[in-house]
């Protein structure tokens, strides 16, 4: 069983990096439609439709035209989710998303940070690199 640290991780919109990822996260789901009959002991369900979304937590970096710069709100991007990294046979997800949020945030003590939600417009696809 292999394992892997945070660190390895990247996130592309397209082919370009997004610069100073902190985090991401990715969810997937699936819709259930409930197929019960007269006389079932049990509910039961039949998958439906599936989606999925996301978040991208960064530090804010305005220069990253490409990467931050291509993720403004409405924006419908290819991204690309790298858990273990862009080498080659690393596994990574990849799906058009269309950007729903970003908060950028700033404390006296602290870094300036975004945070960057992102929600599926069709299916996303598991391969590898």
């Amino acid at each position: 069983m292999a394992n892997h640290k945070g660190s390895e991780g990247t996130v592309k919109v397209g082919s370009n990096a997004v610069a100073e990822i902190r985090s991401f996260s990715l969810e997937e789901n699936a819709d259930t439609l409930e197929d019960t009959s007269i006389g079932d002991s049990a509910r039961t369900y039949l998958s439906s439709l599936t989606s999925w979304s996301g978040t991208v937590d960064v530090f804010w970096d305005e220069t990253d035209a490409t990467g931050q710069g291509a993720l403004t709100i409405g924006a419908e991007v290819t991204l690309n989710l790298y858990p273990e990294g862009d080498s080659a046979a690393d596994t990574y997800y990849t799906g058009s998303a269309i950007v729903t949020s970003r908060s950028v945030s700033s404390s006296f003590d602290g870094m300036v940070e975004a945070s960057i939600g992102v929600h599926g417009n069709g299916a996303l696809t598991e391969t590898t690199v």
